[in-house]
């Protein structure tokens, strides 16, 4: 009885959780004056409300810029987070211990207070309007530095110490021993970096205004807040569908290497 009274709980907050991403999705295939009802159920579901988004707006070009931005992003942050991880767990230099700290001190920053330097950077180096604007300030993570070094400590020496006696150089040690043990965080440091560039609207408001080059979100935040979407309903909620979807089916795909991941990236030492 207990085991059912426990699932039956989990059931009932899945549905709640579940119920208004499953009335967006149903309010993006019924008819306008359908929409407002809580029901998910219609006779009359249909694309129209897609047809006309890809139809008013560059969405599929707007999808294209977000998985550019979003993939460049994702690949910098474990490259250089992994590097810089490694060099605070495994390297032994003068500073080590100041320079982490200054890095755990930089995550309590709001972003809003850097958000105008780095616009004047932006506009003094000449890469406004540019993929390069969007992608450069993602390049490194503070989180994904912690979660690197908090796993590559837990690595035993001996691998390491193998690998030298081997001849490997650092730079090897790294991508070719600790890379494929470090898979379960390198999973969850790409779908955070991911889910956090996909997701971004202020930056690219600020520094793209070429339609061309705009990404998911902010074509979507225009579309909607700019009024090309006409206060109908069901076209926003088709455009909040298609901005949901990448990230949902990524998280889903992945989820299970999350918890892999926390166990072995505990905070300590």
């Amino acid at each position: 009885m207990k085991a059912i009274g426990k699932y039956a709980l989990l059931l009932i907050g899945a549905v709640v959780f579940a119920y208004p991403f499953l009335w967006m999705i149903a309010g993006s295939l019924k008819p306008e004056m359908e929409i407002k009802t809580l029901g998910l159920w219609s006779r009359d579901f249909s694309l129209k409300s897609y047809e006309q988004i890809f139809t008013r707006i560059p969405i599929a070009r707007a999808f294209l810029n977000s998985l550019i931005v979003s993939g460049a992003a994702t690949a910098t942050v474990i490259v250089f987070g992994s590097m810089v991880g490694y060099a605070l767990a495994r390297l032994r230099f003068v500073g080590r211990g100041l320079l982490f700290a200054v890095i755990l001190f930089t995550m309590v920053i709001p972003f809003q207070i850097t958000l105008i330097p780095q616009y004047i950077l932006m506009v003094k180096l000449g890469i406004t309007d540019t993929y390069l604007a969007l992608i450069a300030p993602t390049m490194m993570s503070a989180l994904s530095i912690v979660l690197f070094r908090q796993f590559f400590l837990s690595i035993p020496n001996a691998f390491i110490d193998a690998a030298r006696i081997d001849g490997c150089s650092e730079t090897r040690i790294l991508f070719r021993v600790i890379w494929p043990l470090a898979r379960p965080t390198i999973m969850v440091v790409a779908i955070l970096t991911f889910m956090t560039s996909w997701n971004e609207v202020l930056w690219p408001l600020i520094v793209v205004r070429e339609r061309t080059l705009m990404t998911m979100p902010q074509l979507v935040t225009i579309f909607v807040i700019g009024g090309e979407a006409e206060a109908l309903l069901g076209l926003q909620l088709a455009a909040a569908t298609l901005l949901a979807l990448p990230v949902i089916v990524a998280y889903s795909f992945f989820q299970r290497y999350f918890i892999e991941s926390m166990s072995h990236t505990g905070i300590r030492g």
